[in-house]
């Protein structure tokens, strides 16, 4: 028996950000609170989501996102919100910002601590429909948080770790390309693997979803075909729609589940002092899990290098390496400057990650660290 569902709305277009007035008053968010990061500010894209709220509705601006979201993070975005009286959120950014505000929303209407609802936790059945209502507006074409169903979050005892719930979607998204067009090339390059390493993952998973596998190929299609030319050209705007068309969909996918690329890489990103980047962690170990899970996925390899324009019998993960070094990624874990001496906790880590078990291949802890090692570089 497979339960399928797709709850979200999105507005998708240039000029999306517009209707962000409407969307507040037909959720009657009378007082948001706007979880955002002090990059969005300084870029003017605060600036646009003002412009484009209208005066009656007061709003207050929390700019304190880290680059991985952190509970402490969480609990002060909370203390803001209260203290605004406010009674929604609109979260502006990145996977961060969006992942902060999920967690916000959950806390201004949940007892803490935030702990207990994480999906390691057994968590997720406290998640209630109380939650307070989210509208969430990507500036980045990656982490398709605005149409997730979860929040990651470095908790304070160090650990990353997820909150899954369909009481945690985005009550809409609103999904304005226009938004990215000042991304830069590294950033473009990083979002839009993260975007491709959904897609790849959640096709790959065992579980049974149809639906799910048509939208990731649709969404790896889009990302193979224009990632590249956002990358170079992040004015074009071709590229751009279909950039964030595919990061949305990689999310939309993700439901099906992720794989061991996202259950190594949410560990790497807790690493202390690092600040490493989600996508591009993703990104450095795509090749060597698509190698671990090879011999159990039957023709998928071939179905995802038909999509990606490559002959049927192309070394996909080779394909993804070159891709990456294209694009300018890290070769490997060392450049981003992960200790070797790391390796064995994350190892360590990454079976009780909450995407350990939808991986086609079930990894040991051994065979966890020799992903690592091969990705290291």
């Amino acid at each position: 028996m497979a339960t399928i569902g797709y709850l979200t709305t999105a507005q998708f277009d240039f000029g999306a950000i517009r209707l962000v007035t409407g969307e507040c008053q037909r959720l009657g968010i009378r007082r948001p609170l706007v979880v955002t990061d002090a990059g969005i500010r300084a870029s003017g894209l605060l600036d646009r989501l003002r412009e484009s709220l209208d005066a009656a509705l007061g709003f207050d601006v929390f700019d304190g996102t880290p680059p991985n979201p952190t509970e402490a993070a969480v609990l002060s975005a909370l203390e803001r919100y209260r203290a605004a009286g406010a009674d929604g959120i609109i979260a502006m950014g990145g996977g961060s910002s969006l992942d902060l505000g999920k967690a916000v929303a959950l806390l201004a209407t949940h007892p803490g601590p935030l702990a207990q609802y994480a999906a390691v936790e057994g968590g997720g059945p406290k998640i209630t429909a109380a939650v307070a209502p989210l509208i969430a507006i990507p500036t980045t074409s990656g982490t398709g948080s605005e149409v997730g169903r979860g929040s990651v979050i470095v908790l304070n005892d160090g650990r990353k770790l997820g909150f899954l719930s369909p009481h945690l979607l985005p009550k809409v998204a609103i999904c304005d390309p226009e938004l990215t067009l000042g991304l830069p090339p590294a950033l473009t390059a990083a979002t839009g693997m993260d975007a491709m390493a959904h897609c790849i993952e959640t096709f790959l998973s065992p579980l049974v979803n149809p639906p799910a596998e048509a939208i990731a190929l649709d969404g790896l299609a889009k990302s193979s075909a224009h990632i590249e030319t956002a990358t170079r050209d992040g004015s074009d705007r071709d590229a751009r729609w279909n950039m964030m068309m595919a990061a949305m969909e990689g999310a939309l996918a993700f439901q099906k589940g992720l794989g061991a690329v996202h259950a190594l890489s949410h560990p790497l990103g807790a690493l202390p002092d690092l600040k490493l980047h989600h996508g591009t962690l993703n990104a450095v170990l795509l090749p060597e899990v698509i190698r671990f899970n090879a011999s159990h996925v039957g023709d998928k390899l071939s179905r995802i290098a038909v999509t990606m324009g490559l002959p049927a019998n192309a070394d996909v993960a080779q394909a993804i390496t070159e891709l990456n070094a294209r694009l300018g990624i890290p070769a490997g874990l060392k450049a981003m400057g992960v200790p070797r001496d790391a390796l064995r906790a994350i190892a360590d880590a990454a079976p009780k990650d909450h995407c350990h078990g939808t991986n086609p291949r079930k990894a040991t802890v051994d065979e966890y660290l020799g992903i690592l090692e091969r990705s290291y570089g």
